[in-house]
């Protein structure tokens, strides 16, 4: 299976459209940058290997 680069300028315009949220020009570098951040943590998030042992909490309790 072939994987593509996250574009998060791309995902936060069509979002926007699919909210329909009036996303100012001024405000799109910001929001796109908060994207390509929050990608980062979830592929570092995502890599972390779990053993096989290893089960689903069916309550969480801390």
């Amino acid at each position: 299976m072939k994987t593509q680069k996250f574009d998060a300028k791309k995902y936060v315009q069509q979002m926007a459209l699919l909210l329909d949220l009036q996303l100012k020009d001024e405000y799109l570098d910001g929001v796109v940058a908060n994207f390509e951040t929050l990608c980062a943590i979830a592929e570092l998030v995502n890599s972390f290997p779990l053993g096989a042992q290893i089960e689903a909490a069916p309550i969480f309790e801390p």
